[in-house]
C-alpha cells in the first residue's frame, strides 16, 4: 500500500481546526529564514499555507546568508517574545553554529522540538517528523511495540528523533549510518525509517517482504525531489510512503499539532 500523506494531513488539519476554533485570540507562528534557497523556500511556502488555513499568522524574518551566529541568535530571542511558537528553518548556512542558534529557542515555544540543550525526555512535544512516522504507522495498523525497527541516518530532523520515539513506544531499534550499524540490518526490519537523504539508496534486496518503509529522506535527482528508497522497493513493502507526498505533509501538520499542544500546556 502506498501511503497518502496528503490525505492523512488533511484529516489532521480538520481536527486542528476544531481546536483552533476554541481559542478566542489571534495566534502567531514565527519563522526565521537565513539566506535564499529554492528548496528551503518551497518548505516555507507549505508551512505558510498551512498556517493560513488554520487562521494563524506567520511572522517571517529573513536574514542575509552572511549573517553571523550571534546576529541570528539575537533575532531568535527577539522574535520568540512576539509569537506563540517559533521555527528556525534548517539548514542554516555552514558558517553559522546551528546548535547555538537552536539553543536560543524557548522550550515552551519550540514546535520542532529541536533545542539541543533540552533532553529528549524533558521536551513538552516530540519532533514533527518522528510524530509523522508514528502517525503513519498507527493509521496503517503497523504494530510498533516489539517490532524490529531500523532507522537509516541519525540527523536531528529525522533519524535521531524517530529512533528515540520508536524506542519509547516499545520498538527494538537500531540505526544504520556511515559510522554505525550495517545495511544488512534492514533485512530483518519490520519497520524501516529512511532519513539519509541519499537518492534511491535502499534497494529491494536490502529489505524483507512485507516491511513497512517510511521514507523521510529527501534529496534532488535530475531536478526532482526523491526519497532514499528505490522505486523497486514497492514490490517488497507492506506499506511505503512516497516522496514527495508521504511523510512531508504529515510532518508539517504535526508542527501545528505541536503548536496547540504547547499552548495548552502553557495555559493549563
Amino acid at each position: 500500500m502506498i501511503v497518502d500523506g496528503k490525505a492523512i494531513a488533511e484529516d489532521i488539519y480538520t481536527q486542528l481546526a476544531a481546536r483552533r476554533a476554541k481559542i478566542g485570540r489571534s495566534l502567531k507562528l514565527g519563522i526565521i529564514v537565513v539566506g535564499a534557497d529554492p528548496v528551503i523556500e518551497s518548505f516555507v511556502r507549505i508551512k505558510t499555507r498551512a498556517a493560513a488555513g488554520l487562521n494563524i499568522e506567520m511572522v517571517r524574518v529573513d536574514l542575509p546568508a552572511e549573517s553571523a551566529t550571534e546576529f541570528v541568535v539575537d533575532h531568535v530571542t527577539r522574535l520568540s517574545k512576539e509569537v506563540d511558537a517559533l521555527i528556525v528553518q534548517l539548514p542554516l548556512p555552514k558558517h553559522i553554529h546551528t546548535n547555538t542558534v537552536l539553543a536560543a529557542i524557548p522550550r515552551e515555544k519550540d514546535v520542532d522540538a529541536i533545542n539541543p540543550e533540552i533532553p529528549e525526555d524533558k521536551r513538552p512535544v516530540y519532533a514533527p517528523v518522528a510524530l509523522a512516522v508514528v502517525e503513519i504507522l498507527q493509521r496503517s495498523r503497523i504494530k510498533i511495540e516489539g517490532a524490529r525497527a531500523v532507522v537509516v541516518g541519525a540527523g536531528r530532523l529525522v533519524g535521531a528523533p524517530s529512533a528515540a520515539l520508536l524506542k519509547r513506544l516499545g520498538a527494538r531499534v537500531s540505526m544504520f549510518t556511515l559510522e554505525e550499524g550495517s545495511i544488512n540490518d534492514l533485512k530483518e526490519a519490520d519497520i524501516a525509517v529512511l532519513g539519509a537523504g541519499n537518492p534511491a539508496f535502499i534497494k529491494p534486496e536490502h529489505v524483507k517482504m512485507g516491511v513497512a518503509i517510511i521514507d523521510a529522506g529527501t534529496s534532488e535527482s535530475n531536478g526532482k525531489v526523491v526519497g532514499d528508497a528505490d522505486p523497486g522497493c514497492i514490490s517488497k513493502a507492506g506499506i511505503i510512503t512516497p516522496v514527495p507526498g508521504g511523510v512531508g505533509p504529515v510532518a508539517v501538520a504535526m508542527i501545528f499539532r505541536n503548536l496547540f499542544d504547547l499552548l495548552e500546556k502553557r495555559e493549563a
